[in-house]
């Protein structure tokens, strides 16, 4: 096969870990920075330029679109998959998954575990918003933030107001969730490849810094994991939701069951295969190769 890994830098872990893997299984494999990608969205002949060349023959591609830039990324993996070219997520999925909240309400649909959260856009609702998600303490979250970046613990009434009211100061849009005591500045992260759990690993705060994030680039810790049945399900359900064949599913374990924080549609690859020992890379190579080579023309954009 000859697969496109759509990445802004060739030298990050994951990209480098999906190229050797694809390469060691005999397929040709070339990184593109989608970024640097242009598009002839002329009717019936549609195409994708990459340095002055037209990008034709490719099997399938495989997204790893940066968060600041889902806009521009996603229309390159569309164009691709109104080419008819195999994507392991495809264009409307990643989107879906990259807006929170929407993210939480399809989420909700499904009947699937969540902390409480709470939206509004006003400030004059603050008090309300509050008391629908349960009070203090309570977590503060920009909908566009990632790695942690943009989540904020509220100790304290005044502080979750005053964290609020700076937000929408900015125009910036939140979330308001319960904060999940019982997990102890720990939770799960689930790949999920092709509707299986391939790896899972729990993560664990920085101890003696007073941070509750678990995530790895804010000096959390990994480890390997067994998860239960229903926190398999869960993961599971959670990518289906989204429409992402490929999820890194981030979950609480709480008391009244597992709770989905996040499902990502880029997850990195360093953190789980170091901490599993389960070569995640090529799991996801050998799910294009089960994959079709052509995306049916009546199914080859769906908005």
């Amino acid at each position: 096969m000859k697969i496109a890994i759509l990445s802004h830098k060739a030298s990050l872990y994951s990209t480098r870990r999906l190229k050797e893997a694809g390469e060691q299984r005999g397929h040709t494999m070339h990184v593109i920075d989608y970024l640097r990608c242009y598009m002839d969205i002329t009717s019936r002949r549609a195409k994708v330029m990459y340095s002055g060349k037209e990008l034709t023959g490719y099997d399938a591609v495989i997204p790893r679109i940066g968060a600041s830039n889902t806009f521009y990324g996603t229309a390159v993996v569309r164009q691709f998959e109104v080419m008819g070219v195999f994507s392991s997520n495809d264009s409307q999925a990643i989107t879906r998954s990259r807006d929170k909240l929407r993210c939480m309400q399809l989420l909700a649909r499904e009947g699937i575990g969540l902390p409480v959260t709470g939206f509004a856009h006003s400030t004059k609702d603050i008090d309300g918003l509050i008391d629908t998600v349960g009070g203090p303490p309570l977590v503060v979250k920009l909908i566009e933030g990632t790695q942690g970046v943009g989540v904020i613990l509220a100790e304290t009434r005044k502080a979750a107001e005053a964290v609020i009211e700076a937000f929408r100061g900015l125009k910036a849009n939140i979330l308001v969730q319960e904060y999940i005591g019982e997990a102890g500045g720990c939770d799960l992260r689930c790949l999920v490849v092709g509707g299986k759990v391939v790896a899972s690993m729990e993560r664990r705060a920085a101890r003696g810094t007073g941070e509750f994030r678990s995530n790895l680039h804010r000096g959390g810790t990994a480890h390997k994991v067994r998860i239960t049945p229903d926190e398999r399900s869960t993961a599971v359900r959670a990518a289906k939701a989204m429409g992402l064949r490929v999820a890194g599913v981030d979950i609480l374990r709480s008391n009244h069951g597992p709770l989905v924080m996040e499902v990502n549609s880029s997850p990195g690859l360093e953190g789980v295969e170091n901490a599993t020992s389960v070569d995640v890379a090529s799991r996801i190579i050998e799910f294009l190769e089960q994959s079709p080579r052509r995306i049916p023309r009546r199914d080859r954009i769906k908005g």
